[in-house]
């Protein structure tokens, strides 16, 4: 099944589509287009491990500006082990400038607290050296860490090849036709498969998606007149500059471009 349809006006398959191997060489095209487009990136840790832990959670279907507004609030409230002791309606209050502060609020203590019990503490360097699929899980196995979050952490500050799918990967890599439609926690394992082990690359590759999600291809509205990949975009090809807001599942009574 592919994202909008079964195949162009032309006849030809979409890339949604196409084998593994050609969605593959389409990825590596989009990585070159983007890096011309945003550059290089640096993959120097840009915060420390925990607070790139927490303020993940904090980010999930919340804004950037608001991530961050809730986690310097939460630090106000003290060390980790202040945190995980203050009362949960005192952490929620923190965290309120985050989505579902009431929710995440309780997992961040309990997180805390399993961390802090771990043989490293709040020290989380012994994920540098353990196999990749034991760090996923570890990290997975905490409340409110999933798949993304776990990843995030093990890209940028520890330099493991694995691939955070967030909300702009998942939305720019499916219209452009590199997956099918999928969930966002399936799409980490497709992504991966077609793309090589090498942090580096991971690293631009995920920035520079993030910035083409943010800044061209947006949830709304997209801006498919300045795209960078419109010519080889499944989305394009079949909606021009009319492109619908997008969704996981087809856009109902949504008919494609003519011309």
């Amino acid at each position: 099944m592919t994202l909008f349809g079964d195949v162009s006006g032309k006849g030809a398959p979409l890339n949604a589509a196409r084998p593994a191997e050609e969605r593959a060489a389409l990825l590596a095209w989009v990585k070159e287009r983007l890096h011309e487009e945003y550059g290089d990136q640096d993959p120097t840790p840009r915060r420390d491990p925990m607070h790139e832990l927490i303020s993940t959670i904090l980010s999930q279907r919340t804004t950037h500006a608001d991530e961050e507004a809730a986690y310097q609030e939460l630090r106000t409230l003290g060390d980790w082990d202040a945190i995980t002791l203050a009362p949960t309606d005192a952490v929620a209050h923190a965290i309120r400038r985050s989505n579902y502060p009431e929710s995440k609020a309780p997992r961040i203590q309990e997180t805390l607290r399993r961390i802090k019990a771990a043989p490293g503490g709040y020290d989380l360097d012994f994920l540098r050296d353990l196999p990749v699929k034991d760090a996923l899980k570890w990290l997975t196995d905490l409340p409110g860490v999933g798949v993304k979050t776990a990843s995030l952490v093990l890209l940028f500050n520890y330099a493991r090849p694995v691939f955070p799918v967030d909300t702009h990967v998942h939305r720019v890599s499916t219209r452009v036709g590199v997956i099918p439609r999928m969930g966002e926690q399936a799409a980490h394992r497709a992504l991966l498969a077609l793309l090589p082990p090498d942090p580096p690359y991971l690293y631009e590759l995920h920035i520079n998606f993030l910035s083409h999600g943010r800044q061209v291809c947006t949830w709304t509205r997209p801006k498919c007149g300045k795209c960078i990949l419109r010519e080889r975009c499944d989305a394009y090809a079949l909606y021009g500059d009319k492109v619908p807001s997008f969704s996981e599942k087809p856009v109902k009574g949504e008919k494609p471009a003519k011309g």
